[in-house]
Formats: structure tokens, C-alpha cells, sequence
């Protein structure tokens, strides 16, 4: 079978990486631990051909949300994983021994506070005396936040149920909480089915960053593994916003979701992989100075040391 030009273009591109693995016979071949959120990495990957030729396997866990994931890096099941800057502040904080390896930025449109399609709510303002459903230290509970603050609000104004995506929808479908905060997959897939619409949109309150985040001990055993992995998907990532309408429905096959919702949420988040630099840094500072300011952190943490700044980003594609 003769692959399409772009996938044979991806799978050379990645020559130059694996030249730098390490050669092992078959039995030694390390292990990459990849923890996984829904509609993430390994849908990504797979779509684009980029888990071709890997000189090392892939042991794959899928998780809803950070915070599980979190816990999973924590504990040392899983090697590295995506993480959004939030969570990854929540996370540093209860102590998870964890740095940034790749950092990116999207649209954070579908980071989203939804209520009801029949909800009076029309402002953030309308939330004061309201529950809201998020996942705690998520995301979703920073744009609520972030929200709330910026309508003139105290966080002590509404009440926070935390609930995990699932259980969370089945709370605002079910009128047991008035709004729910979350994350896309889950924004275009409540609004694709008609659950939910958007009230608050993430778009002028968070910087868009999310990372790569793995543990200390796999920078320090599988540094090899860890950058060509970030690298496949990077390139991944390039392919993908090449092949929108393929990467689209290859992404609602793999994740099981609604081909719509797929494609929306992909559209929209116009994700891009950036270098660590000085401007992601000040911005992770300040979600970490937001938690610590509304009290969800006790202690102030310097988000430099947060960051292991040796990874390439860029493929040359």
C-alpha cells in the first residue's frame, strides 16, 4: 500500500530523532509509560502515522481528567502525560516530583463555564448564589474562578461541587447544579448533543497553555525517549491542522465521540507547540500567584523550577 505523501513526509521526519535513541535488541527496549486525557496524545499520534517505527514500546493509560492523572505521575504509573497549567500548579503544589518539558498554546474558547440551553443565566454575574461542577484544581475550576473574579464576585459568592467530567454533565443535565465548568473534549460534545451552552468563554481570561509534563525520574532515565516522543507530537500536531477533515474523523474513532464534536473542538483550540520561554513562564507564574491569591494554594511556588527547558520543540518542518 503507498502511503499519502504527507504521512510518508511525517514518518522521515522523524529519522533524525531516532538516530539519537539508543540501538537495543528487541528485549531491552525501553518502556514509555504515556498517561493520557481524552481526545489527547495518543489520538493525535495514531491519526498521524507518528507511533511508526518507535525504538522503544509505548505503554498507554487513559485518564478523564488531570487530576487522576496528576496522581498517576505522582506515583510514578505513568511517565509523562498532557497537563493544562492549572492543574499543573495544583499538582506541584501537593508535592507531584514533575516538570514542563513541552509547553503549547490554543484558543481557550472551550474552556468554558455551560449551563443549561434553558438557563436564565445570561452573565457571569448570575452565577452569585449558584452551584457550579468542576473537577477541583482543574481547568475547569480556573476559568470559573477567573469568572467569577472578573464579574466583580467573590469565590465565596457561588458553590463549588467537584465532580469528575462524567458525573459533573450528569449534575447540570439533571438540574442539580446550575452551571458546570470544564474542558474541551467535553464543551463541544455538550453542545454538539444540545446539553449545554456556553455562558463564559476562557478566551479573554486564560493564556492557553498547556504541557507535556513528566516525572523527574523519567528525565532522568529516559531523556532520549521523552524527547522524541515530544517530537512525534509536535510533527503530529503540524499534520494534523494539514488534514483537518481526516484528522477529524480518524480523532472521533479513536476517542469515541461525535464527529461534530470532533471537529469543533479540534478547529477551534488551534493548539501550537512554542518554545519555554520567558513569556510561558511569566504566565504560569501568574496562575500559580491566582491559586495562591483565592486560596486553592497555600504556599507561594516558583514556577522556574517547574520547567526542564532542554527539550526541542522545533522539527524543522
Amino acid at each position: 500500500m503507498t502511503l499519502p505523501i504527507s504521512r510518508r513526509r511525517f514518518i522521515a521526519g522523524t529519522a533524525a530523532t531516532m538516530a539519537a535513541l539508543p540501538t537495543l535488541h528487541a528485549e531491552t527496549r525501553p518502556v514509555l509509560k504515556a498517561g493520557d486525557q481524552k481526545g489527547g496524545l495518543r489520538a493525535l499520534l495514531e491519526a498521524a502515522g507518528g507511533l511508526d517505527g518507535l525504538a522503544y514500546d509505548i505503554q498507554w493509560s487513559e485518564f478523564p481528567a488531570a487530576a487522576p492523572l496528576a496522581e498517576a505521575l505522582n506515583a510514578e504509573a505513568v511517565d509523562l502525560g498532557p497537563i493544562g497549567d492549572a492543574p499543573l500548579v495544583f499538582a506541584l503544589a501537593a508535592g507531584t516530583r514533575v516538570k514542563a518539558i513541552g509547553a503549547s498554546r490554543s484558543d481557550s474558547y472551550g474552556t468554558a463555564v455551560l449551563v443549561r440551553p434553558d438557563s436564565p443565566l445570561k452573565t457571569a454575574a448570575e452565577l452569585k448564589g449558584r452551584s457550579i461542577a468542576t473537577n477541583r484544581g482543574s481547568i475547569g475550576h480556573y476559568v470559573a474562578l477567573k469568572a467569577v473574579i472578573a464579574a466583580g464576585l467573590k469565590p465565596q459568592d457561588v458553590t463549588f461541587r467537584f465532580l469528575a467530567p462524567a458525573d459533573a454533565k450528569l449534575a447540570l443535565t439533571q438540574g442539580a447544579v446550575d452551571a458546570w465548568a470544564t474542558w474541551e473534549p467535553y464543551t463541544a460534545m455538550a453542545e454538539v448533543a444540545g446539553h449545554a451552552r456556553v455562558l463564559v468563554s476562557g478566551r479573554d481570561l486564560l493564556p492557553g497553555l498547556g504541557y507535556v509534563a513528566a516525572t523527574d525520574s523519567a528525565i532522568a532515565g529516559k531523556r532520549p525517549v521523552l524527547q522524541d516522543f515530544l517530537l512525534r507530537t509536535v510533527k503530529a500536531q503540524a499534520w494534523s491542522y494539514r488534514n483537518v477533515d481526516s484528522y477529524s474523523a480518524t480523532l472521533a474513532k479513536i476517542v469515541g465521540i461525535p464527529p461534530e464534536a470532533a471537529r469543533l473542538q479540534f478547529v477551534r483550540r488551534q493548539q501550537q507547540w512554542v518554545p519555554i520561554d520567558a513569556k510561558v513562564i511569566q504566565d504560569q507564574q501568574g496562575t500559580a500567584d491566582f491559586y495562591e491569591q483565592v486560596g486553592l494554594i497555600r504556599q507561594h511556588l516558583d514556577v522556574r523550577r517547574t520547567f526542564d527547558t532542554g527539550f526541542a520543540v522545533n522539527t524543522g518542518a
